[in-house]
């Protein structure tokens, strides 16, 4: 995985640098989501992946589905990324232009698991909490996972806060082996 990264990672940085200077870093990362579920698409996968197929064809593919979602900035990153046969590395550089937004922004998303759905105001306590440590604007996604017992895991970046009964109780059972 850490090759694709590496070799997405130039072409996601070109395209933020594109939105950045046109101030269209929200549009720029609803026309990539966009170009990314194409590729994602199994039929278009296929007519990518076909080798009888050259670059204007593909080209054409691409852009007669997205028609006119696209900015001619969009639509000529889309044309790079054809010829230069890295079309298929759209997600990853769609994820990656993701994250140099959100650091742009100063925005982290974090992943909260629950065991029960959350009252009123719990959500609104624990990202203000989460904002107070990361020092960031939270956008939070919130999942109910029954597995957990009860508490709560929140995933934010790399880092992992397990409040979980059931991390409590895996823990409590490596102690007592041990």
């Amino acid at each position: 995985m850490a090759e694709i990264a590496t070799i997405a990672r130039p072409y996601a940085e070109a395209a933020f640098e594109i939105a950045r200077e046109s101030d269209a870093l929200e549009a720029w990362s609803q026309m990539l989501g966009l170009a990314a579920g194409m590729v994602r698409d199994p039929q278009v996968a296929r007519a990518l992946d076909n080798p009888r197929l050259g670059s204007p064809e593909k080209q054409a593919l691409l852009l007669d589905i997205a028609g006119e979602r696209l900015t001619e900035e969009a639509r000529n990153f889309l044309r790079v990324l054809v010829d230069a046969d890295r079309i298929t590395l759209l997600p990853e550089i769609t994820g990656l232009y993701g994250a140099l937004k959100d650091q742009a922004e100063g925005t982290a998303k974090a992943e909260i698991e629950t065991a029960y759905p959350l009252r009123d105001g719990q959500l609104e306590a624990l990202t203000g909490a989460l904002q107070q440590r990361f020092g960031k604007r939270i956008e939070a996604t919130v999942r109910v996972n029954p597995d957990l017992i009860g508490g709560a895991r929140v995933s934010v970046g790399d880092s992992v806060i397990d409040g979980s009964v059931q991390a409590k109780l895996a823990a409590m059972r490596t102690r007592l082996r041990a």
